[in-house]
């Protein structure tokens, strides 16, 4: 069976939209990795009370681009095909 994956781009971001997946170490890893890339830190902007940050170009690109990674990454850890 073939697979696809699609990741969503901006407009597609939510507060905590990641908590489902907060106790991998994959996804914290890689949420950290990106954070320490860039300087800020954006699971914690995914933990916010207010959306402006996530909202923000700056912040939705690599936030989006850090959860399809990580989302990825944990399937496969979860024995997922590669």
């Amino acid at each position: 069976m073939a697979f696809a994956f699609l990741f969503p781009g901006q407009g597609s971001q939510s507060l905590k939209m990641m908590n489902g997946f907060g106790d991998l170490p994959v996804v914290q890893h890689t949420f950290q990795e990106a954070s320490d890339a860039l300087g800020v830190d954006l699971w914690g902007m995914l933990q916010a009370e207010t959306p402006e940050a996530i909202n923000a170009t700056v912040n939705t690109q690599p936030i989006m681009l850090a959860a399809g990674v990580a989302t990825y990454l944990a399937w496969q850890e979860l024995n997922g095909s590669q």
